[in-house]
């Protein structure tokens, strides 16, 4: 691996790094700064959110049922176009509808995806296996 690459890598690890943090403060302005086109693809619910005022509706639905939500980096690696995440996602469910009160800790793997130079995600893709939160916050 050259020096070039091994920049860049460091770059989009970089970027990556200030937009889970980011979304752990509910900092929403500097998440979206992240991205050189916001865009998240939700595969274990089919949903796509694409553009900063879908994206930043997301981040208003997702937290005001779950207001600490945030997420906990196990890992991170490079693929040729993308950084990969491996993490857990923990929140707790206390509003929208019939809120339970019950927390979550949800294993994930995202998908960072980049075009060019490395400095905005293009699209975060995330892996999840959804019963795993839905049987958290539903048992007794």
């Amino acid at each position: 691996m050259t020096t070039t690459d091994e920049a860049l890598r460091e770059r989009r690890a970089q970027v990556v790094r200030d937009h889970m943090d980011s979304e752990n403060r509910l900092a929403f302005d500097e998440t979206l700064a992240t991205f050189a086109h916001p865009r998240y693809e939700l595969i274990a619910t089919g949903t796509v959110y694409d553009g900063a005022e879908e994206v930043m509706g997301y981040y208003k639905t997702s937290r005001t049922a779950f207001p600490d939500q945030r997420n906990e980096i196990h890992s991170v690696r490079h693929a040729d176009d993308a950084v990969i995440v491996e993490f857990d996602l923990l929140g707790t469910h206390q509003g929208g509808p019939a809120p339970s009160g019950k927390s979550f800790r949800c294993p994930m793997v995202a998908l960072f995806m980049f075009d060019g130079d490395g400095r905005g995600i293009v699209c975060e893709r995330v892996y999840w296996d959804n019963s795993t939160i839905r049987r958290q916050l539903t048992d007794t």
